[in-house]
């Protein structure tokens, strides 16, 4: 949980156990083509947005100012993608 609350990557076991789902009901998740999951790991707040838009109650996404960047950060969940962004 306090992971969760600092806004850590979880494993599946951690995810598990914040989420109140069995362990395999986590790697069944994990293992989905759209979960937001980042080599074995996920986001909380990534998470919580993937359910909202299984379920019908996502709100409408704004637009993000555009960057001249490179984007390398392809399909990853959107947390993953803005620490790939940060400056070093």
């Amino acid at each position: 949980m306090e992971k969760r609350r600092l806004d850590q990557a979880l494993n599946a076991k951690e995810f598990a156990v914040c989420a109140g789902v069995s362990y395999s009901t986590a790697r069944c998740w994990f293992r989905l083509d759209d979960f937001p999951a980042f080599r074995g790991l996920v986001f909380w707040d990534d998470f919580v947005q993937w359910r909202r838009n299984h379920n019908g109650l996502a709100a409408p996404k704004e637009s993000a100012p555009q960057v001249d960047r490179v984007d390398i950060s392809g399909d990853l969940p959107p947390r993953a993608a803005r620490i790939l962004q940060e400056p070093l």
